[in-house]
C-alpha cells in the first residue's frame, strides 16, 4: 500500500514539475527576457527612450482607444447579457454565435471587414470621404477594431453570472415599482458588479494589447496612429531594441496590474460567497 502511496505521489511531483518547467519556458522566461533586454543598457536610456514624441503618442493613443472601448463594450456587453440571459426569442443561438466570433477568428479579419466597408475602396468610403468622414488610418478605425475583437469579454463573464442568478430578484422588485432605471442599478448591476469588473478589465488587457486588426486599419503612421503594439513593431524593425523593449516592458507592467487587479475581484468575489 506505501508503495503505491509512494508511486503516486512522485508520479503527482512528475506532472507539477513539468507544468511549472512549461510555465516557465513558455510564459516567464519570455517576460523576463523582455525586462532584461529593456534594460540592459541601464535605466536611463529605457527612460529616455519612453519620453520620445513618438511613443508618448502610441501610449496616449492606446490609452485612448481602450477608454472609449471598454466603456462601449460595458455598456452594450451588459445589455447584452441580460437580454440573453432573461428572454428566449427566435435566432438567440445565432445571435450568440456572432458574439463569440471574433474570439474564433483571426483579428486581422476583423480589421479587414472594417476596411472593406469603410476604406477608400470598399462600400461606404467614397460616401465617407464626400462627406470628410475619416474613419480608415485614423483614430475612429482603430476604435472599431478594437471594439470587434473585445465585445465578447463582458457577455462572456457576465451571462453565466445572470443565468445562474435567475430573475426572481427583478421580478420582485418591479412588482415592488420598481422602475427601468432603478431596477438596473439596485438590482441588476450590483448583482453582478464583480462579474462586470472582471469582464471590464479583460476588455481593457485586450484593448492595450491588441495588433492585428488595428495594424489593418491604422495605416502605420509614426506619431498619429501607431498604438503601443504597433509602435513596438516599429522600433525593432527600426533597430532600435532599446526603445522597443522599454515600450514593451511598460505594456507588459499594464498587462499585469490588469491581471492582478482581476484576480484581486476574483477572490474577492470567492470569499464572500
Amino acid at each position: 500500500m506505501s508503495r503505491v502511496r509512494d508511486r503516486a505521489d512522485a508520479r503527482d511531483w512528475l506532472v507539477m514539475a513539468a507544468a511549472c518547467a512549461i510555465v516557465g519556458v513558455l510564459l516567464i522566461a519570455p517576460l523576463v527576457l523582455v525586462f532584461v533586454q529593456a534594460f540592459a543598457d541601464g535605466w536611463r536610456p529605457a527612460l529616455e527612450a519612453l519620453r520620445e514624441p513618438e511613443t508618448l503618442s502610441a501610449i496616449r493613443l492606446t490609452l485612448f482607444v481602450a477608454v472609449i472601448v471598454v466603456a462601449v463594450n460595458s455598456v452594450f456587453g451588459t445589455i447584452a447579457a441580460w437580454l440573453l440571459a432573461r428572454f428566449d426569442f427566435r435566432f438567440k443561438a445565432a445571435l450568440l454565435t456572432l458574439i463569440e466570433l471574433p474570439v474564433s477568428i483571426s483579428p486581422v479579419i476583423g480589421g479587414l471587414v472594417w476596411l472593406l466597408l469603410f476604406g477608400a475602396q470598399g462600400w461606404f468610403g467614397p460616401w465617407c470621404e464626400r462627406h470628410g468622414i475619416g474613419l480608415m488610418f485614423a483614430w475612429p478605425g482603430i476604435v472599431l477594431a478594437t471594439l470587434f475583437v473585445t465585445f465578447p469579454y463582458v457577455v462572456r463573464t457576465a451571462l453565466p453570472l445572470l443565468e445562474a442568478q435567475g430573475p426572481a430578484q427583478e421580478e420582485a422588485a418591479v412588482l415592488l415599482g420598481a422602475g427601468w432605471w432603478s431596477l438596473w442599478a439596485r438590482v441588476i448591476l450590483p448583482g453582478m458588479r464583480l462579474a462586470l469588473l472582471s469582464g471590464v478589465l479583460l476588455t481593457t488587457a485586450r484593448a492595450l494589447g491588441e495588433f492585428g486588426a488595428v495594424a489593418v486599419v491604422s495605416g502605420h503612421i509614426p506619431g498619429l496612429t501607431n498604438t503601443m503594439p504597433l509602435e513596438i513593431e516599429t522600433l525593432y524593425n527600426g533597430y532600435r531594441s532599446t526603445a522597443a523593449f522599454a515600450l514593451s516592458a511598460t505594456l507588459a507592467l499594464m498587462a499585469l496590474a490588469v491581471i492582478a487587479l482581476r484576480t484581486l475581484i476574483r477572490r474577492a468575489g470567492s470569499v464572500r460567497a
